[in-house]
């Protein structure tokens, strides 16, 4: 019974918008640019940087705390003046390659590029070899190994 007062209480709070409610409610996002090209711009830069805290997520799409600074700090950036160029060299600078989405191709992320066709290579020459051994095997190799004689299969249980 007191979890049901304790369940309609906080129904009640939170549409009369009490100060409680305001307490359990989720943060809101931040306030949007006032131009609306601006804020399509920063969306499209935010898509292309990843959440540090969330790591599977854009900016554009987490609500981490971080995310939220940054999204405002790309805001900023953009009221200053600063090209996207600018801005995504900016946050390599403050946080590695790690923060976007698509890394350049160079020496350190050369693995991660190449890495997956290489498997993939490997792969199909192991299949093909594979292929191959069985292809030349004698028939006999591919039947089940029965015992002739029923007093090979060893002492009754």
């Amino acid at each position: 019974m007191a979890a049901l007062v304790l369940l309609l209480g906080g129904a009640v709070a939170a549409q009369t918008g009490t100060p409680a409610a305001a307490a359990s409610a989720p943060a809101l996002a931040a306030p949007a640019a006032a131009d609306p090209r601006l804020e399509a711009r920063m969306m499209a830069l935010a898509t292309e940087l990843r959440c540090l805290v969330c790591q599977n997520q854009t900016i554009a799409d987490s609500h981490a705390d971080l995310a939220v600074d940054l999204r405002q700090e790309i805001r900023e950036m953009m009221l200053r003046g600063m090209s996207d160029a600018q801005i995504r060299h900016y946050m390599t600078e403050r946080y590695g390659d790690f923060v976007l989405y698509k890394p350049p191709f160079k020496a350190s992320t050369a693995l991660l590029w190449l890495g997956p066709p290489a498997g993939l290579v490997l792969a199909l020459a192991a299949l093909f070899v594979t292929l191959r051994r069985r292809q030349r095997a004698s028939p006999d190799a591919f039947d089940p190994d029965t015992p002739d004689d029923p007093g090979e299969l060893g002492p009754a249980r």
